[in-house]
């Protein structure tokens, strides 16, 4: 074999939510330098890719599958022959339905290296996430799997569509939307009873997923009646009687809610996260850059000369970062703090804080710069000199209220916040065609900078809700004419989450 091949790895990526990928998928598309990827992958995935690695997509509609098809065979032995280490990146699992045998047989003939990663099929994930077990004591203890999309060279149905119509247990049809009327007859007419519980389920297990049931006699009607369209999963059996008792996905408070993320990108996945957990549908448009300073100076005098501050504030992450970063780019660690108290403003700086081996001496209860002045009252800072790493546009509360204490406070950029201009048309994209429900903010800056992109134009932000990420953050919204409508009480990302979960659901009662 030559050693210079590079290798194929077929993988399944799941049926749509990014975290059913496997353990072994997820690595593999790390590793990749091409990634060769199919219409059904949640693009979520591709965010996890190494810089620099080629993105391919060969998406296929269904009326156009084979010759397509034809044109991905040399490009998988192609770029493994360059020595690439390949991903084909496949919706589901690779070998239920999905062409990863006919791809496996091409390779092995080539004498190309290739791996198998199995991956989730929409067969079972689809009806899990809409609360319809495949097998159940009570209701079923098999179940069927066919593909409504066979070879068209056949001259008839390999499927026994009479024995399946008599054999009871569960039957999931994948890809059968465009053939279910011509299902449903056939299954009538080779004696399934018409009463038989039936369930439709539309991109399984994304946020966006709906569920339409009904029975064999009437499904048809209520998917055309709620205007389902491919990809559709096919539930008929018993077990859909389920769904009302055990349904989870898309009874929680978010689900299908459709969040607009304005935090910068390297942050916006634990946001966005946690609301995908949730059910929401995170749009991620960065209303933030965060860049370094254009000169270091005036950071790196105040680092030469730590041994002369008192205290050091850190008003957020991104100052803990990126003063982290400069120290460490001098030669220098936490150690150079000794001897040093820290104030950490909020929860999460703290604890950006510990990771850089640092524990604050200070949290103030509150991120406002009044709960800071009156935290500070049990310590002396008359006389005391204060080192403030901020932001180039930081407003000037914190230092004024320190000064109120006596201190003296050295101001250094350490970081630059910046309107980053490549989400400027995408911004005003999401809020123009109506389908946001919550924006989100999580600082003063997401705020301004989000306006910015708009234009200006803040009718566009009058109908999501909005929710700010505490008092600071919403009054800065506040004054812009924006309408508040959700403060987190703890101010950080899991109690921005919690605050619109609670406001939701109270609603909901309503």
């Amino acid at each position: 074999m030559n050693p210079h091949l590079g290798t194929v790895s077929l993988v399944g990526a799941g049926p749509g939510d990014p975290g059913l990928i496997t353990a072994k998928g997820l690595r593999r598309l790390r590793e990749a330098d091409v990634i060769v990827y199919d219409r059904l992958v949640d693009k979520r995935l591709l965010n996890e890719v190494k810089e620099g690695a080629e993105l391919i997509y060969v998406g296929k509609e269904a009326d156009a599958g084979a010759a397509q098809q034809k044109n991905i065979y040399p490009l998988l032995i192609d770029r493994a022959r360059e020595g690439k280490q390949v991903v084909r990146l496949k919706g589901g699992d690779p070998f239920v339905f999905g062409r990863g045998g006919e791809e496996a047989q091409v390779l092995a003939m080539a004498g190309i290296p290739f791996e198998v990663v199995p991956g989730v099929t929409s067969a079972i994930a689809a009806p899990a996430y809409a609360g319809i077990p495949l097998t159940h004591r009570e209701a079923a203890s098999s179940f069927t799997v066919v593909s409504a999309m066979e070879d068209p060279s056949k001259e008839k149905s390999a499927i026994p569509w009479d024995v399946l119509a008599r054999t009871g247990g569960t039957l999931v049809v994948l890809m059968g939307w465009g053939a279910l009327g011509k299902i449903v007859d056939t299954l009538l007419k080779e004696g399934m009873m018409a009463s038989t519980p039936a369930a439709l389920v539309q991109w399984g297990t994304e946020p966006y997923q709906q569920t339409v049931t009904g029975t064999l006699e009437n499904i048809v009607q209520r998917g055309e009646e709620a205007k389902l369209g491919p990809p559709v999963v096919v539930v008929f059996g018993p077990v859909v009687r389920l769904r009302e008792e055990i349904r989870w996905f898309d009874d929680r408070p978010l689900f299908g809610k459709r969040v607009l993320v304005t935090r910068s990108r390297p942050q916006a996945s634990v946001l966005s996260r946690l609301l995908s957990e949730e059910g929401a549908d995170p749009i991620e448009v960065p209303a933030i850059q965060i860049a370094p300073p254009e000169d270091f100076s005036e950071l790196d005098s105040a680092i030469d000369s730590l041994n002369s501050y008192q205290w050091i504030v850190f008003t957020s992450v991104n100052g803990v970062d990126a003063f982290f970063q400069r120290l460490n780019a001098r030669g220098l660690d936490a150690r150079a703090l000794a001897g040093i108290k820290v104030c950490a403003i909020g929860s999460v700086t703290a604890s950006a804080l510990e990771t850089s081996g640092i524990k604050a001496d200070f949290v103030p209860p509150q991120f406002t710069s009044k709960d800071m002045v009156r935290g500070f009252a049990g310590f002396d800072l008359r006389g005391a000199r204060v080192l403030l790493p901020r932001t180039d546009i930081a407003p000037q509360d914190v230092t004024k209220e320190l000064k109120t204490l006596g201190a003296l406070v050295d101001q250094r950029i350490a970081y630059r916040t910046l309107v980053p201009e490549e989400s400027r048309q995408k911004a005003q994209n999401a809020l123009r065609d109506g389908k946001i429900d919550v924006v989100t903010f999580t600082s003063s800056s997401t705020v301004k900078n989000l306006v910015d992109l708009l234009d200006g134009d803040k009718s566009l932000l009058e109908g999501p809700l909005i929710a700010c990420i505490g008092p600071v953050t919403a009054q800065t919204a506040q004054d812009l004419g924006l309408k508040v409508e959700i403060v987190a009480p703890q101010h950080t990302i899991e109690g921005l989450v919690q605050a619109l979960k609670n406001h939701l659901t109270s609603n909901r009662g309503a």
